[in-house]
């Protein structure tokens, strides 16, 4: 026997031998508080803005995943170029030490949380609050909750992300497990048998990662589905519970009928939605848990709305390609023209078989339709698909479910931010360095990592694929939406005060804003309101007068680089090092300049959308587009000042006879921030996208670049909606 096949022999037996894996645990988190005196200047730091008289504004993270979710599983192992776990402990450390969060929650996958795990989230968000000290003033308010994560094949059945959280964190007033929506293909993503077998070979050194991750989806798997259609209450703590549809998530935590929130999060976001996916499929769903939305998070931001669709439909109801237009290019057009660039004969008949086939069936494959075009590379797709006027746009954005979107077809949101982290750092957005660390922006790695993914060869024709068919990395053009992750926003709000029970109820009246992940102060009032002065997230009726409001805006701080010293003292080197990424947030004295104030005027349908039945273009001319006035104006800011005040009214308000949403944006002085310039094109004389320059997640782009881009950060009010005396 040769000393090659001995070697294979001893190292397979070695694999073969040690094919135990873990459990995950939550974790300690470290026991450390924040001295009262740093949480104390907190406060102190935004008097000097606001007066002594006005509420404190907070800071948090509404919707952070640990190791417990299946896909931030998935991407901590080393062929995706992973850290290894990172469990609630981590995520409870960083919030305390790495961003410095007011408050935050936990926002697990509730398809991939075992009833083990759930326990155990329970215990460690107990155990993170315990260590906030005393609870009417303490650190940090910690919120148990998870995500229900649904994706419908079609527009009629996609009602998106919804992160659930929870006043409460005891175990007898939560629910006993988390309401997970129907995805079985989501609960453990699997690997393709070979890489199973030879990534742990492959990585040898690191191969209990992989066995680990083996165990959990045993775990996963092991959990029986609950019975349906019975009440809640009723059924075990050890099964895995669904709901299809927000009706019946609402539906089962009104049964439980503990306080909590239900926030949609990425909805615009088109990696997985659906193209003619619309708000208004779910007004008839309307639960007055769900009161606010995640206007900005690490997926970009969904607040913004645009007259052009991804697809549209033909007279007999059939799915068609649009043509170009208005600075947009839908992507199946661009498919046609990827296949037109690889004929023989560009102009001939055969060739412009090609090209139309080539849309037909990427409409068909929708959200996989990458998958129709063979060889097709992300530089040949150029900016298709992406809104080039929008700032810090989700990938492939899908209008009709921004919102702007939602606001103009009846819903009553508040705006938050957050950072969906899938890396337990809940608040990231407060420095733009670590791309791969702070964002999802990292994919498989080499050969070895791609034996996940796939690819193929290019072809002269493009080809119709069964999304059913293929594997769930296949569905998802993440190579390309690489480019439009960022890090985090924040959810801000106005509170009395910093316990648990002061920080719910401002989420629960709206008294709340979002930003782009720096800590930006922003009021904004409604002035003449029949009671007085009304906040942001107000609903006001029986105006008989012009309303008139006031905004103040001040500007985040600047950061000095790595930590402050009680962070130093609480972590070690390595802590910081490995969890912080050796940056925490530290604010240096001067503020950021408020360049200008916008204000949107949004005046919602009655009922649904006035002929806009399911956001399709035959209904936005005279619809839901005319409602939407952004910017309704503009107020300049002093140019030499760190703050921003300014009062404007609406003299038609009156006239116009019907209920109106108003919001503000403030916006920053130009900063550079991560993947700010998305797939960063070359563009000619004409202003047109010649050629893109995509940030990879792998090692075609150099690790250490941020792939960074000017940005103007910014906050986003709550609206104050306002009804006249006749409306």
């Amino acid at each position: 026997m040769g000393p090659l096949i001995v070697a294979s022999t001893v190292l397979v037996s070695l694999h073969i031998a040690s094919c135990s894996g873990e459990h995950q645990g939550p974790g300690d988190p470290t026991p450390i508080r924040v001295p009262a005196r740093v949480v104390t200047e907190r406060s102190a730091r935004q008097i000097e803005v606001a007066g002594a008289d006005a509420k404190q504004i907070l800071f948090g993270d509404l919707h952070v995943h640990t190791t417990f979710s299946p896909d931030a599983f998935l991407i901590s192992l080393p062929m995706m170029g992973g850290e290894g776990a990172h469990p609630p402990a981590d995520a409870c450390d960083y919030a305390r030490f790495c961003s410095a969060l007011d408050f935050w929650s936990i926002n697990d996958h509730a398809e991939g949380v075992s009833p083990q795990h759930w326990q155990e989230s329970i215990e460690s968000i107990g155990q993170c609050n315990a260590l906030a000290g005393d609870p009417a003033n303490p650190d940090m308010v910690s919120f148990l909750g998870w995500e229900w994560t649904q994706v419908g094949t079609t527009p009629e059945r996609h009602f998106g992300h919804k992160n659930v959280v929870l006043r409460d964190f005891a175990a007898d007033r939560v629910p006993r497990r988390p309401i997970a929506a129907p995805r079985p293909e989501f609960r453990v993503p699997l690997m393709p048998m070979v890489g199973r077998v030879l990534l742990p070979l492959r990585y040898f050194g690191e191969r209990q990662r992989f066995y680990d991750y083996f165990l959990y989806q045993k775990e996963v798997e092991a959990t029986r589905a609950c019975v349906p259609e019975v009440d809640t209450r009723d059924l075990p703590p050890d099964c895995h519970e669904i709901a299809r549809d927000p009706a019946e998530l609402f539906a089962k935590l009104d049964q439980w009928g503990f306080p909590s929130l239900v926030i949609p999060h990425g909805t615009s976001w088109g990696l997985m939605t659906p193209a003619l996916s619309s708000w208004d499929v779910q007004l008839d769903q309307r639960h007055p848990r769900e009161s606010l939305f995640e206007i900005y998070s690490g997926h970009g931001s969904s607040e913004e709305y645009r007259p052009w669709r991804a697809a549209d439909l033909d007279s007999s109801g059939e799915l068609v390609c649009p043509a170009p237009g208005e600075g947009y290019e839908p992507c199946c057009w661009r498919a046609g023209e990827i296949i037109r660039s690889r004929c023989e004969e560009p102009g001939s008949a055969l060739c412009e078989q090609r090209v139309a086939a080539a849309q037909k069936h990427y409409v068909a494959a929708g959200v996989a339709g990458h998958n129709t075009v063979p060889g097709a590379t992300v530089e040949d797709w150029g900016q298709c698909g992406q809104c080039s006027d929008c700032f810090l746009p989700a990938f492939n954005l899908r209008p009709a479910m921004s919102g702007q979107f939602a606001l103009a077809t009846g819903f009553a949101f508040g705006f938050i931010g957050s950072s969906d982290s899938h890396t337990a750092r809940g608040g990231n957005g407060f420095k733009e360095h670590a791309r791969r660390g702070l964002t999802e922006g990292r994919g498989p790695l080499g050969a070895a990592g791609r034996m996940v993914a796939g690819n193929s060869e290019p072809a002269p024709e493009s080809v119709p694929v069964v999304v059913s068919e293929l594997p769930l990395q296949k569905r998802r053009y993440t190579e390309r939406g690489a480019s439009f992750l960022v890090t985090g926003g924040l959810a801000a709000l106005h509170s009395t005060g910093r316990d648990r029970e002061a920080v719910f109820e401002s989420l629960e009246r709206r008294e709340v804003y979002g930003t782009s992940g720096d800590r930006i102060l922003l009021w904004f009032d409604l002035l003449n309101g029949p009671g007085g002065t009304a906040p942001m997230g107000a609903e006001v009726s029986r105006m008989a007068t012009a309303p008139r409001f006031r905004v103040a805006a001040a500007g985040a701080f600047e950061q000095r680089p790595g930590c402050p010293a009680h962070v130093r003292e609480a972590l070690s080197p390595e802590r910081i090092h490995s969890l912080c990424l050796d940056e925490c947030y530290n604010p240096a004295d001067r503020r950021r300049r408020i360049t200008r104030i916008e204000v949107v005027r949004i005046r919602p349908g009655e009922g649904a959308m006035d002929g806009a039945k399911g956001g399709m273009q035959g209904g936005i001319e005279g619809g839901v587009g005319e409602r939407i006035e952004d910017p309704w104006r503009v107020l300049p800011c002093p140019s030499d000042a760190e703050g921003c005040r300014v009062v404007f009214e609406d003299p038609d308000f009156l006239d116009a006879g019907r209920r109106s949403a108003y919001y503000v944006r403030a916006i920053q002085e130009p900063t550079q921030a991560v993947n700010g310039d998305g797939l960063r094109c070359e563009v000619d004389a004409r202003g047109q996208c010649v050629r893109v320059r995509p940030c990879f997640p792998d090692e075609r782009t150099p690790f250490d670049d941020d792939c960074l881009g000017e940005v103007e950060e910014r906050a986003w009010s709550s609206p104050i909606f306002i009804t006249p005396v006749s409306g």
